[in-house]
């Protein structure tokens, strides 16, 4: 591959003002490709999470479960030598078979802060500072959230029955077809950094990750999905390279937005990132032109997929297919404003243009 160029554009010195919303690996790729992008980032992570030693610390302690906010706080560490070691520290996982094997460190320590501080914001922005973060990690929502979802088939001795699955552990690991997701508690607060975060982006990016329990989710969070609807940033989804097991098994490119369509049927998109290897022949990729311009979207295709694994994304390759998406928007709303063809709406304006107003 060739040598990365300098991807930041030309808002300002420090890129874009770009927010993303996911959790696990899917945001940890994605974070990973953006820090190289801006240096004005802002990930809001899903809380939701119930098993393992996020499941441990939430049953015994309460709070928010820390896992995924962990993973966002690692991607967002440099590639120099802090960077790398405070990485590396924070996914540490204990071994042995005592009261710590299984746990992350970096769990351990951001709920150290939280009981220090006593408020989670504020606890997770003194952990970015100590690694060094190229951004900003914040929880969607200010309580711990659970998944519960209608799913076909969670029976495979009943395969046409509908069933209730809770929990984001058991909704991952459930045979049958997820029909549709909420969250308990319903209509939880967000937390008003993360709305100021959406009101004052520039992008905002979401995607990729398991779709049912990390991407769908922030849509479920009233003030969130209100900053997504009156936002002036374009929006990005950056879709999965394969289906997940479980999940989203013998789900298209298509079918991903069919159902995001569906959750929240009022939200709008500028740009759709998929991968050629996630689609299988020109009837889905005409498909899924059909659905992406159904909410507004053009579809950008790009090889993001890293080298010898098809199921996860290369932060560089995915950092320089955002990159040209950024820089295609902006040329197009350049040439918008020099013919006089643009409309008295957001896009009417550049984004630098609107930070300046």
């Amino acid at each position: 591959m060739s040598e990365q160029r300098d991807c930041k554009a030309p808002y300002d010195e420090g890129g874009p003002r770009v927010v993303a919303f996911g959790g696990g690996h899917g945001m940890y790729a994605c974070l990973s490709a953006l820090r190289r992008l801006t240096d004005h980032l802002t990930a809001i992570v899903t809380v939701a999470d119930d098993g393992g030693s996020s499941g441990r610390i939430r049953q015994e302690l309460g709070g928010l479960p820390p896992g995924d906010l962990r993973m966002a706080l690692a991607a967002l560490c440099g590639d120099d030598e802090w960077g790398r070691t405070w990485a590396k520290a924070l996914q540490h996982r204990f071994g042995g078979s005592g009261n710590l094997s299984g746990h992350a460190l970096g769990n351990l320590l951001i709920t150290a802060l939280w009981e220090e501080l006593g408020e989670p914001v504020a606890a997770l922005d003194w952990v970015g500072r100590l690694l060094g973060a190229r951004g900003r990690v914040l929880p969607m929502a200010a309580v711990p959230l659970e998944i519960e979802a209608q799913v076909r088939g969670a029976d495979p001795a009943d395969p046409l029955r509908v069933s209730t699955v809770r929990g984001q552990h058991s909704l991952a690991k459930t045979p049958g077809e997820v029909l549709s997701v909420r969250l308990l508690p319903q209509d939880p607060p967000a937390v008003p950094d993360a709305v100021a975060a959406i009101d004052e982006a520039d992008w905002a990016v979401l995607g990729p990750g398991s779709w049912f329990t990390s991407v769908l989710p922030h849509l479920m969070v009233p003030g969130l999905a209100d900053a997504l609807l009156r936002t002036d940033a374009r929006r990005l989804l950056v879709l999965n390279l394969v289906p997940q097991i479980g999940e989203t098994d013998g789900f298209t490119p298509a079918d991903h937005i069919e159902v995001l369509a569906a959750h929240a049927p009022n939200l709008r998109l500028d740009a759709i990132l998929v991968d050629p290897c996630s689609l299988r022949g020109p009837h889905e990729a005409r498909k899924l032109e059909e659905v992406a311009a159904s909410m507004g979207a053009v579809v950008h295709t790009a090889a993001v997929a890293a080298g010898g694994d098809a199921q996860y994304h290369d932060p560089i390759r995915l950092a320089e297919a955002i990159a040209e998406i950024v820089e295609k928007a902006d040329a197009s709303e350049g040439l918008a404003a020099s013919t006089g063809t643009g409309t008295a709406t957001d896009k009417s304006k550049s984004a630098l243009e609107r930070k300046a107003a």
